[in-house]
């Protein structure tokens, strides 16, 4: 399983986040993937090549008055090599759920990145550490007077009313300069072939485009 999931972000290396959602759209899974209101934050703000894949690693923050016992150790110690962080909160909470620290032990762990469907704090510790970030804003106070974390490595909500996503530990998160995609593990190799295919198609338009061809033509020739 872990050489075919290696082969699999490798293969992944190749995309950006729009062509996992156009493959995820051909076979018609919902939205394409996409994780609405998750933007780059570090190593910088909407800017650069920086691009993360791997595995989900979820982490769900509850109210402290969840039924829910909180989990018994500290999350960030258990992360797996390759991972990519993917921290729940509930929506509309003013604290940050992850802060520098957290990245700092991920960092060492072998995290690729982090996904915050929340705030986050340390801004500046992050882009330090060179970490990638991806969330929904930024905070400056800890998550405890509001929070615990409930469990780890179970499916989670995205926590918007735009829509309606789960990830699932073991998921495909990728993140560009373009959004947050989650690819499900049962579909990733039924739509890489097709992201290859895209991606042919769309460069051949491109070339002839640049020569003149309406888009109009050159969709109905290559694709």
């Amino acid at each position: 399983m872990a050489g075919s999931q290696d082969a699999i972000i490798r293969e992944l290396q190749k995309y950006t986040t729009c062509d996992v959602s156009d493959a995820l759209c051909k076979l018609k899974y919902r939205n394409g993937g996409f994780l609405s209101g998750l933007t780059m934050w570090s190593p910088q703000r909407q800017d650069g090549p920086t691009k993360i894949i791997g595995p989900a690693y979820t982490v769900k923050y509850v109210p402290l008055d969840d039924p829910a016992p909180k989990h018994p150790s500290h999350y960030i110690d258990a992360v797996p090599k390759g991972a990519v962080i993917f921290v729940s909160c509930p929506p509309k909470t003013p604290n940050a759920v992850y802060g520098g620290l957290m990245s700092t032990r991920a960092q060492v762990s072998g995290a690729v990145g982090s996904v915050i469907d929340g705030r986050f704090r340390d801004l500046q510790e992050q882009r330090q550490l060179n970490y990638p970030v991806f969330a929904r804003d930024v905070g400056t106070a800890p998550p405890a007077e509001l929070l615990k974390v409930a469990a780890v490595n179970v499916p989670v909500k995205l926590q918007t009313d735009e829509q309606a996503m789960e990830i699932r530990p073991g998921d495909y998160l990728i993140a560009d300069l373009n959004g947050v995609v989650v690819l499900p593990v049962e579909l990733a190799e039924q739509a890489l072939p097709l992201m290859r295919k895209q991606v042919e198609a769309d460069d051949k338009m491109a070339v002839e485009i640049r020569k003149g061809m309406t888009f109009t033509e050159a969709s109905k020739t290559f694709r």
